[in-house]
């Protein structure tokens, strides 16, 4: 009986796959929204007057102490709304204040456009390593 050898036995797969593409990280976040916990934790971040100013903006007359647990469904969405319409606006205002002005870091790609034109890599992978760096 010593001489016998086990069977070479299947190993089955894994039930839970490794995640491909941060395809996990995407459905935590759609999980996160759906119970509102993202709406949650900014209410939890501002100060009273701001909620107050969001509680306007979404027509609610609510405290601005109450926490978002004590918010209905509908009154949740109609924040979330105003949220999303005050985040467009500042955007917006943003962009109108900076004018038509071309984005930093187009000069520095002149450089590097530049520098490439007459033959200096080196100089070029400066100016890219900028532009990659966020400096502009």
């Amino acid at each position: 009986m010593a001489n016998v050898t086990p069977l070479p036995a299947r190993q089955a797969p894994p039930r839970v796959q490794t995640d491909r593409a941060g395809f996990g990280e995407l459905r935590a976040e759609l999980h996160k929204r759906s119970y509102d916990l993202d709406l949650v934790e900014l209410w939890a971040e501002l100060p009273h007057a701001e909620r107050r100013m969001l509680l306007k903006s979404a027509d609610l007359r609510q405290d601005s102490t109450l926490q978002i647990s004590q918010l209905n469904k509908r009154e949740r969405e109609s924040l979330r709304g105003a949220i999303h319409r005050m985040s467009n606006y500042a955007t917006q205002l943003k962009g109108r204040l900076h004018g038509n002005r071309p984005h930093p870091s187009r000069e520095l790609a002149s450089h590097a456009i530049a520098a490439l034109k007459e033959g200096n890599a080196q100089a070029a992978h400066h100016w890219l390593s900028m532009i990659e760096g966020g400096v502009a």
